[in-house]
Order: structure tokens, then sequence, then C-alpha cells
């Protein structure tokens, strides 16, 4: 679930600074060429295999960056990138990994926003579609007699 919450028109442009959190793509490989871009995917994946991380956690930054730069070209790694709105607005941004089993909803990392429900300028029309809006998230489990 990737939720993003602004006070202003809700729509998110790259921002001029450069991205430094990454995570694995653990579906993807790819023979790297450069020496620094082996070590320091070898150490993402020894310390990082599949969470998000920050170059900042890397000893050798340099190397870092010149990894980090091959792996994203040949699809490695994954960038979250820095979204912003205008001058002066709010933004928030969630992300959370969510199951939903048969029984229940379990969130499995992150966390949801436990504030009051946002306002919006757009609203659902379906009555069905509304109607499960309204429903708890999270399904409350029955106790066992």
């Amino acid at each position: 679930m990737d939720v993003y919450v602004s006070t202003g028109e809700g729509k998110p442009k790259l921002a001029e600074h450069r991205t430094t959190v990454y995570k694995r793509e653990l579906q993807n490989t790819y023979n790297l060429k450069i020496q620094k871009a082996r070590q320091f995917f070898a150490e993402a994946n020894k310390r990082y295999p599949s969470l998000p991380f920050s170059l900042r956690a890397f000893e050798d930054v340099i190397g870092a960056k010149i990894g980090v730069k091959e792996c994203v070209d040949h699809e490695l790694m994954q960038e979250f990138p820095v979204l912003t709105e205008k001058e002066g607005e709010f933004v928030a941004h969630f992300k959370s990994t969510i199951a939903i089993l048969p029984r229940s909803t379990v969130v499995l990392a992150g966390a949801l926003p436990v504030t009051a429900p946002a306002e919006s300028t757009h609203s659902i029309k379906s009555e069905e579609v509304k109607n499960s809006v309204k429903k708890d998230l999270f399904a409350k489990e029955k106790a066992k007699k």
C-alpha cells in the first residue's frame, strides 16, 4: 500500500534532491562490470537482502554511489525518489506491506497512519464501493471456544 497525502493539488513531482534510499529487486540478475559496483552489490545483498536502505549506511560512500548507479541502470535496485509539491505545501508519504487473508488483514511491514481521515475534493459515486470503504480494514477474529 502506497499512500501519498498532500495539502496541495495532490500531483507529486520529482524533486531536484538526489535519491539516497534504495531497495533490492530480487527477481532481476545481471553481472556488473565495475569492481566497486560488484563490491557494493555484494555488501548490500549481505546487509539488506530485501529491505530498503540508505547510502549513508555504507563506509565507502563514493563506491556506494558508483555501485548504486550501475545497479539502478541494470534494474538490480529500485530507487525511492524524493517527491515534492508546490512551495509551502505539506506532504506525507506512507508505505506498508499488507496481507489480506480470508479471515483477517495483517500489516507485515511499515505502518498505517493513525490520524483522522484526510478530506478529498473527489468523492465516490458508486453506492457499492462506498459500502465497501465503510467496512473495517482489519477484520476482527472471533474467539475460539
